[in-house]
Parts: structure tokens; sequence; C-alpha cells
């Protein structure tokens, strides 16, 4: 079963994904972290990528492909793997698919996190940090016993520039402008299925275990 997730950030695909991976015992593959795994361990791959990453440049799609492609090709992939943050684009999807068909494979479903965007920036814009101990929380959902102060060790909570409303827009509309046409991709290919992200996190992993079978 090889799944790919889709939503905005914030919309927790990432939550779902390593749920996912849990109950159906495949990988959770992020590219972040396979970036990381082949710098780490210099593979020519990893060293390719890093003198792109060192420039601040993205990392050329067919590179993020070959690198992903070589880690879905090890045996802990056997029987599927969820995609967690790839294909953000067009292009990397067609390339994607272009490598999996080379193979005989192809994705069997993508699962849309549907979460409408006032809903990401007041999830996001309530989330809050301690600097010092890396504790989080949510002035809603999960706060803290003294408001403005980490539980742990008592030092100052802050609302990290990454969740503040602006950024948040920002990056939503670097979402809808790169990522949203991916949703009609995956339509047209008949593997597209959206869940509703507003309702409780284990009701949204039911729906999606529905879905999944």
């Amino acid at each position: 079963m090889k799944i790919i997730m889709l939503g905005a950030p914030g919309a927790g695909k990432g939550t779902q994904a390593k749920m996912i991976a849990e109950k159906y015992q495949i990988p959770h593959v992020s590219t972040g972290d396979i970036f990381r795994a082949n710098i780490k361990n210099g593979t020519e791959l990893g060293m390719e990528a890093k003198k792109y990453m060192d420039q601040g440049l993205l990392v050329p799609d067919e590179l993020t492909v070959k690198i992903l492609l070589d880690r879905v090709a090890q045996a802990d992939c056997e029987n599927g793997y969820v995609l967690d943050g790839f294909p953000r684009t067009i292009p990397q999807a067609e390339v994607l698919d272009e490598a999996l068909t080379k193979i005989g494979e192809k994705i069997d479903f993508a699962i849309n996190v549907d979460v409408p965007d006032e809903n990401i920036v007041r999830r996001m814009s309530g989330r809050r940090a301690c600097l010092k101990c890396g504790a989080t929380y949510h002035i809603e959902h999960i706060p803290p016993k003294t408001e403005g102060v980490c539980d742990t060790c008592g030092s100052e909570l802050v609302l990290r520039d990454d969740d503040k409303p602006e950024t948040v827009l920002n990056r939503l509309t670097v979402y809808h402008n790169q990522t949203q046409p991916l949703i009609d991709f995956y339509t047209a290919k008949g593997v597209l299925r959206s869940v509703d992200g507003t309702v409780d996190m284990k009701d949204v992993f039911t729906a999606i275990t529905e879905i999944l079978g």
C-alpha cells in the first residue's frame, strides 16, 4: 500500500502519516528525514543534495525523486510506505509517477487532510513553545497550567515566527499555488480521497482507516 499525504501546513498530515505507518506496519517516509540521513551517511546522492542546500537552493526534483526511490527500494518498504512532504508540486508528482511506472509500481492512495485556511491560522497562531526545554502547548487545546509559563521548566512561552498569522498566511498562499493542483492531479488518477481534518485527530484517523481498509 503506497500512500501520499496531502494537506496544507498545519493540517495535521504528519501526525496522521505516523499513525498510518504504525497501524499498517509500513515506513513513514519524510523527505526531510531522507535528506538528513543521506547527508549524515555521506552517500553520493546526499552529497549532491547538500551542494544545493548549502547554497540555500531547493534540491532539483529529479534528484529528490532519486533519493526517494533509493529509500523506497529498501526492504522495509516492501509492503508499502506513507510519503509525507512529497510531492509538493505537479512537476514532482509527474517525475515520481514516471519513475514508479518504470518499476511497475504506482501510488494507491493520495489522502487529502482537508482543513479551511481560517482553521489553520487559528490552530497555528494558538501554538506556544518553550525555547528552553522545547515543550509545546496550544492556548485552546493544550494550555499550560499558568498562562505564558512552561509547565516543565518555568520559562516564558513564545509564539514562534513560523506560527504568526502573517507567516501562516504566506505559507498557505504558497501551498494553494503549488500544492493544491496536486488534488486535481490525483483526482484525475482516481486515487484521491479527502477527509475532514477539522474534527478530532482520532476521528480523522478513523476516516482514513475506513478508506485504506
